[in-house]
């Protein structure tokens, strides 16, 4: 009887050998971010154009942050974000 060699392993083991572990990574990164900034937003009451003026940035580069599918967005414009909702950025290789 031939066994199946993925029962057993982990959902991280299958992106690790079909090599995409790291974009599934990045995916769900980018789907938090937009929901928390959404969240901190709907907390102080700001609409995007409100947010996007706080932020000295174009509405466009807000709904590129707050679109959990465009993973297209600059460091310096998620930090904008956090400062806009009294939040820090943190960033951490692990």
């Amino acid at each position: 009887m031939k066994r199946n060699r993925h029962i057993g392993s982990s959902l991280d083991d299958l992106l690790v050998e079909d090599g995409t572990l790291a974009q599934a990574e990045a995916t769900a990164l980018k789907r938090v971010l937009a929901w928390q900034i959404q969240r901190g937003m709907g907390r102080k009451r700001l609409s995007k154009s409100d947010m996007a003026r706080a932020m000295c940035t174009s509405r466009a580069a807000l709904d590129r942050l707050l679109d959990p599918e465009n993973e297209s967005v600059t460091l310096r414009t998620v930090a904008k974000a956090a400062k806009v909702l009294g939040k820090r950025l943190r960033l951490e290789l692990a």
